[in-house]
């Protein structure tokens, strides 16, 4: 199995509460910066999307913190696609720092919308398979 794509960010003091820990609804940001970034590697731009009439939705997150993350720490944040057959994917992420200890841990429930019809596509793996001039990064 490989590696799951992951893109790297570095705490800003801007981002952390009153305690000095990165704030929790920066999690969200950070989850989100790595799902785009897979997009955007595997070929797949936000124009391109919205161009085609479609945009991808979060339907549901979970996440659970397990360690804090101060400013100046730096953390790889991964991002995994799973697959079922039916209108949406999940999203697994991790958060963790650079010396390997899980900060958090993320997952997601998403789907395409049709951006006319407001409603969920059948297949969004095919729609990304399509999509991508790299649909392994998607696991496909």
């Amino acid at each position: 199995m490989t590696e799951p794509f992951s893109v790297r960010v570095t705490v800003r003091g801007y981002e952390t509460d009153v305690q000095g820990h990165l704030n929790q609804a920066v999690y969200l940001n950070y989850a989100e910066h790595a799902r785009w970034s897979l997009l955007q590697a595997a070929g797949i731009t936000q124009a391109g999307l919205v161009g085609t009439g479609v945009g991808p939705v979060a339907l549901e997150t979970n996440i659970r913190y397990l360690r804090e993350l101060l400013a100046g720490d730096e953390v790889d944040v991964t991002c995994a696609f799973e697959w079922g057959e039916g209108k949406t994917f999940k999203m697994r992420q991790t958060i963790r720092k650079t010396d390997g200890t899980v900060a958090a841990e993320l997952v997601g429930v998403g789907g395409l919308l049709d951006l006319k019809e407001r409603r969920l596509l059948a297949d969004p793996q095919a729609y990304f398979k399509n999509l991508a001039t790299d649909p392994s990064l998607f696991g496909l």
